[in-house]
């Protein structure tokens, strides 16, 4: 399934690492990045359990379940009232609706958004973490914080065997699925990655990270001119 989708799934790469780079030093961007993704990821977690006698249940891996971890990151970094005027917006209201749409029509579509999400999840979000980490004792700008994000803190469950766990039982299901539905589970990949591109090309904030990167990379610039011909 991977390979099938690696065109979109490079753009929709790109596009992730773009925005959570300039999230790694900025709170703000990171608290909208994890705002978009929270409803996703609590209304996979609950249909898992919905459909727990099916397909879709059989990717219920033990310890990867994050809706608590988002709202513990959110309850931090928006404070402990953030409910209570929450909205979601209307990129992550459309994927929303079209999650509902195929757990009532075809419900094994399902799991082409629980296996990209949490592999990318396991994956890249622990390497978010530790530049996360490098970046707040290292970056000038960045907001000091002694805080650890729950989101990507799987504490002593081993993500490795979680990996594997998920991609033995996906390529489990797809062992007895026949043709068609393997196409169209390959091709609601696709849809995967564009409905993440959606929702976070509304995540704010980006543009004042970059000014504010900018401005530092081009005092760095000149302090090294200035230092150059005073030298030399």
């Amino acid at each position: 399934m991977r390979r099938a989708t690696r065109e979109i799934h490079a753009i929709s790469d790109t596009l992730v690492n773009a925005k959570l780079a300039f999230a790694l030093s900025n709170n703000c961007v990171w608290a909208e990045g994890l705002l978009v993704f929270y409803e996703i990821f609590r209304y996979l977690e609950e249909a898992m359990i919905r459909l727990k006698h099916t397909y879709v249940g059989e990717l219920y891996i033990e310890g990867m379940q994050r809706t608590e971890a988002f709202e513990k990151d959110l309850n931090f970094y928006l404070g402990t009232d953030w409910m209570k005027t929450y909205k979601p917006r209307d990129s992550v209201i459309k994927y929303l609706l079209h999650l509902r749409k195929l757990e009532s029509s075809d419900p094994n579509q399902l799991m082409a958004y629980i296996y990209h999400l949490y592999m990318g999840l396991l994956s890249g979000g622990q390497i978010l973490r530790k530049k996360r980490a490098v970046v707040r004792k290292f970056i000038p700008f960045s907001t000091e914080q002694t805080y650890q994000d729950a989101v990507t803190d799987f504490g002593t469950t081993n993500i490795s065997k979680m990996k594997k766990d998920l991609v033995e039982a996906m390529n489990g299901i797809a062992g007895v699925l026949d043709e068609g539905t393997k196409e169209k589970l390959i091709e609601e990949s696709k849809t995967v990655f564009m409905m993440n591109n959606e929702i976070i090309r509304s995540v704010q904030g980006t543009n004042e990270v970059i000014l504010k990167k900018l401005i530092t990379i081009i005092i760095i610039f000149s302090l090294i001119l200035i230092i150059y011909y005073i030298i030399f």
